[in-house]
């Protein structure tokens, strides 16, 4: 038990020495609390120079495509090659993104799912197209249920969970080794497991394997570990959908079995017919403006557009943005919100007073994706929301969709 201990002299009336007083106190809790703070520190250190490491990872292949196209070095290597590279590394940092806000948003009590029946079949194959690229180096045995398994959950959510427990099954494990993810019913739960014959876990880890930033093994031969948060994700949203995730293992060596439980739904699964892409309304022609005070990320957003068919505009501050789309009353307009002398709140709630504005579609483009960014915008009239890096496909079809937007719709 650890002790805190004091003393002090007691004198006689003639000042001499005659005893003393010495107190003990228990400082158990305080110790506690140092180590806990201690070990608190010790782990987001651990954390920030892990986010570093990842980020640098996909930082290096991009800089390296970029060299080799500004060099004239290309005609060496085949240009779908070099893009698809660069495409996996920029998903790779979304990734990275997205789940750091997750997090924020789970802690926040903020996370919202979107409910409703769906087939577990879906999820999980959903989840197997995720990590394909990570997972084509191992031999992945699947096995599902002859019946339909329904359950209440967000299918994306979801999905993200397995996709994470393959992810780490394939990250943990060597190149070639077998992968068993099973499906199965046990009275009124979905049980799913997935299994690899990798690293495994430490008996002491296997209660701490769901804290935020934990991870089994930070050497530098594991160094594709990642961020250390993808099971507190797992477990916070498995929780939410009223259901549970334990991991298991024999020990380190000896591989790790996780497995989700989730309940069976009754209701019946809907599948809505798909459209066609020739049941779409064209995009072709738009006059757009876009605003943005990063002239790279603005410059090219315009030569996107541009290939596209749109007529397009680009200035780089609010005060341009208001006074541009004054003189050429633009289709669509494309704002940042952080932007020099009027920010992209101000500059929508401006163009919003207009009459010619009417008709127009103002979309935010923004670093901020948290709900009370959404609210906000929803507020300063913009009819949508989509936050960088934008998806070329997803903003196309945003496009193709308008037709005479009504101010404050904000489709997320």
């Amino acid at each position: 038990m650890p002790i805190d201990d004091s003393g002090a002299p007691i004198l006689d009336a003639e000042g001499k020495p005659a005893g003393a007083v010495l107190v003990f106190r228990n400082i158990a809790e305080r110790k506690r609390a140092e180590d806990s703070r201690k070990e608190a520190d010790r782990r987001k250190d651990e954390f920030l120079a892990t986010l570093a490491h990842e980020l640098r990872n996909p930082l290096a292949p991009l800089r390296n495509a970029l060299h080799i196209a500004r060099n004239g070095l290309a005609k060496a290597v085949p240009a779908d090659q070099l893009l698809a590279m660069m495409e996996r590394q920029v998903d790779q940092i979304v990734r990275l993104v997205d789940d750091l806000l997750d997090v924020a948003r789970i802690t926040q009590g903020k996370l919202e799912l979107r409910i409703e029946p769906t087939n577990i079949a879906t999820v999980i194959n959903n989840a197997m197209e995720t990590s394909a690229p990570i997972l084509q180096h191992h031999k992945v045995n699947v096995t599902l249920p002859p019946q339909a398994l329904n359950v209440d959950a967000d299918s994306i959510r979801l999905s993200q969970v397995f996709s994470n427990l393959l992810n780490n099954a394939a990250k943990y494990s060597e190149d070639g080794s077998p992968i068993w993810l099973r499906v199965e019913r046990e009275d009124d739960n979905i049980v799913i497991s997935v299994r690899d014959e990798g690293l495994g876990i430490p008996k002491e880890m296997l209660g701490k394997i769901f804290d935020i930033f934990s991870q089994v093994d930070r050497s530098l031969e594991r160094s594709k570990t990642g961020l250390g948060i993808g099971l507190t994700l797992a477990r916070q949203i498995i929780e939410m959908h009223g259901g549970t995730i334990v991991a298991l293992s024999p020990g380190r060596g000896l591989g790790s079995t996780f497995v989700v439980r989730l309940p069976v739904s009754s209701r019946e699964v809907f599948v809505a017919g798909a459209p066609k892409e020739a049941d779409l309304p064209r995009s072709f022609g738009r006059k757009i403006l876009i605003a943005d005070d990063n002239v790279d990320a603005a410059d090219s957003l315009a030569l996107l557009l541009q290939t596209n068919g749109h007529h397009v505009q680009v200035v780089y501050n609010g005060f341009d943005a208001l006074k541009v789309a004054e003189e050429v009353h633009p289709d669509v307009i494309l704002l940042d919100i952080g932007m020099p002398k009027m920010n992209g709140y101000d500059v929508a709630s401006q163009i919003r007073k207009r009459p010619w504005a009417r008709g127009v579609f103002l979309i935010a483009i923004t670093g901020w994706g948290q709900d009370d960014d959404r609210k906000r915008s929803r507020e300063a009239g913009f009819d949508q929301h989509m936050v960088k890096p934008i998806e070329p496909f997803a903003l196309e079809a945003a496009l193709k969709g308008f037709d005479a937007p009504r101010p404050g719709d904000n489709v997320v």
